[in-house]
């Protein structure tokens, strides 16, 4: 049995990868390159057991912004943006021991590092078995997501798209609108101008806003990521970035212009990329959930494409109870509130909550 701590420049990070299914999210590059924007470390675990691998990417945090009078640095962990969170081989997950005991490794592994607390974001679909074979670590649920079928034929695909969905596409199509895939690099103004125009219409907070560094970065995961646009008389007027790996596309990140919000040719975008998608012989188009994992309007939105869904997971651990109860009573005295209000918060680690 082996069990190694892997930097991105590791060879077995993508020998890992390329004996399992994954996203674009488990990349060594994609995680190298959140970890610049987060000012955080980007490492893997691996426990491998002949047939059975345990793999899983995550981000080495800093906790000196909560309390720097530790006798010694101590961190936590958590996963990069989006859906990343831990990869098993069958065997491993079929096992009714392993899984529980890999991540028991993982934990006391994290420990000799100095990590407190752990927090990943589970794969809707790699991990959607997870919740029955973690049985000593319970995960919470944050909602559902969606994605498309793309094993349907397209007939099947459009009769379970929402009504209402399907007028506005053809609308939009009447109304002279397009919809293609065309260079990321080529258009990566474009799309910059219309993301940040929509996060600051909608108000998003601060985790949903990227610099340039990091949509250049993107550039670097190559044929993996793909820009799909919508035009009108040889204007873009909407955007999203998505990303292909081991048959599922996600959609990544997107806007539309606030003056053909009334047109709403997202619609057309998503429904042409899903064709364009299951052309190239993918399985699902991941569209994702609402904000936060909430059933709010966006989540309405994306359950008009399809009525398939996935529960998105977390995992959450206490890696090491003292340092996690020293680091929470740190940030209680900080903000003045007490150590019960900051553990009622369900925010994870309490120690950041607000």
């Amino acid at each position: 049995m082996d069990i190694v701590t892997l930097d991105v420049n590791h060879p077995l990070w993508l020998a890992t990868l390329e004996q399992l299914p994954h996203d674009v999210y488990h990349l060594p590059d994609y995680v190298a390159l959140d970890a610049r924007r987060t000012e955080t470390l980007p490492e893997a675990f691996l426990l491998q057991d002949d047939d059975k691998i345990f793999f899983a990417p995550y981000l080495l945090r800093s906790c000196s912004d909560i309390a720097n009078s530790f006798g010694a640095e101590v961190y936590d962990i958590i996963s990069p943006y989006g859906y990343p969170g831990i990869l098993m081989s069958d065997a491993a997950a079929n096992d009714p021991k392993f899984p529980d005991f890999a991540f028991q490794q993982f934990g006391h592994t994290l420990q000799t590092r100095g990590v407190c607390s752990a927090f990943l974001r589970l794969h809707p679909i790699l991990g959607e078995n997870f919740a029955k074979v973690f049985l000593s670590y319970p995960l919470i649920e944050n909602g559902k997501t969606v994605s498309i079928d793309l094993t349907l034929d397209e007939a099947k695909i459009w009769a379970k798209t929402r009504k209402g969905h399907q007028s506005t596409i053809n609308k939009c199509l009447r109304l002279g609108f397009s919809a293609k895939t065309v260079s990321f690099s080529e258009y990566i103004d474009e799309f910059i101008f219309i993301y940040e125009e929509t996060m600051n219409r909608v108000k998003a907070i601060d985790i949903y806003y990227f610099n340039r560094d990091y949509f250049e970065g993107l550039l670097k995961l190559g044929e993996k990521v793909h820009l799909g646009v919508v035009e009108l008389e040889g204007e873009i007027v909407c955007a999203c970035l998505f990303f292909e790996s081991c048959g599922i596309v996600q959609a990544h990140l997107g806007g539309t212009k606030s003056e053909f919000l009334k047109q709403s040719p997202f619609n057309l975008l998503l429904h042409q990329m899903r064709l364009w998608a299951k052309e190239r012989g993918n399985q699902y188009l991941h569209i994702g959930g609402g904000v936060g994992g909430k059933q709010d309007n966006l989540y309405t939105f994306k359950s008009g494409f399809s009525k398939q869904r996935h529960e998105f997971f977390t995992l959450r651990s206490v890696v090491d109870l003292e340092k996690y109860n020293d680091l929470l009573q740190f940030r209680a005295n900080a903000i003045n509130k007490s150590v019960e209000e900051l553990q009622q918060s369900q925010f994870f680690p309490a120690y950041r909550a607000s």
